[in-house]
């Protein structure tokens, strides 16, 4: 089997981290000789944000403050999953990234540096009435409040769609749209 690179992007709420496991499970089982890095930004987001330096404690300082994370920090932390776990021998399912314009041509350049042909950007549509009724209904999170939804969804409408964009015009890239509305 062809080595695999798969970007998931989509909302909160969209299903995308269960697709992403059982992307996992499928690569896994059809092919034994290579192994599967599942590389999230979310879980490291937050076990970074468990320190203490000072970077930590003004991020921390925004956040609170309703503002986004600078944009350094999802480079920093997608380049790190890259530095730490990528072999050059492995399928990747990313998930969570890039979230921002800027963040997507930086990823592009790492994936001619590594060598990933043809990744495949999977999109994940859900109206957004849906999208707030499984968050607010789950609460998982402390922001799964009505407004805290509608906002998040509000950013990733305006900024993760720049991001999207990049892909669809680009002819590196397979870009598929999937209904997320009956993932759950």
């Amino acid at each position: 089997m062809d080595l695999k690179t798969a970007i998931l992007i989509g909302p909160s709420g969209c299903g995308k981290g269960t697709q992403a496991k059982m992307l996992v499970e499928h690569l896994e089982q059809h092919d034994t000789e290579h192994p599967v890095r599942y590389l999230q930004t979310g879980e490291n987001f937050r076990k970074f944000m468990e320190g203490d330096s000072y970077v930590q404690r003004r991020i921390k300082e925004a956040l609170s403050e309703g503002k986004l994370a600078p944009g350094f920090l999802p480079i920093y932390i997608w380049s790190q999953l890259f530095i730490d776990n990528i072999t050059g021998d492995d399928h990747l399912v990313c998930d969570g990234f890039p979230r921002r314009a800027e963040e997507s041509p930086i990823l592009h350049s790492a994936f001619e540096f590594l060598g990933r042909e043809k990744p495949t950007v999977i999109l994940f549509e859900v109206d957004d009435d849906v999208l707030i009724e499984r968050l607010v209904n789950g609460r998982k999170r402390f922001d799964d409040t009505p407004e805290g939804v509608a906002e998040r969804l509000r950013f990733f409408r305006k900024d993760v769609s720049l991001a999207i964009k990049f892909f669809e015009e680009h002819p590196y890239y397979n870009v598929v749209r999937i209904n997320g509305a009956n993932q759950w």
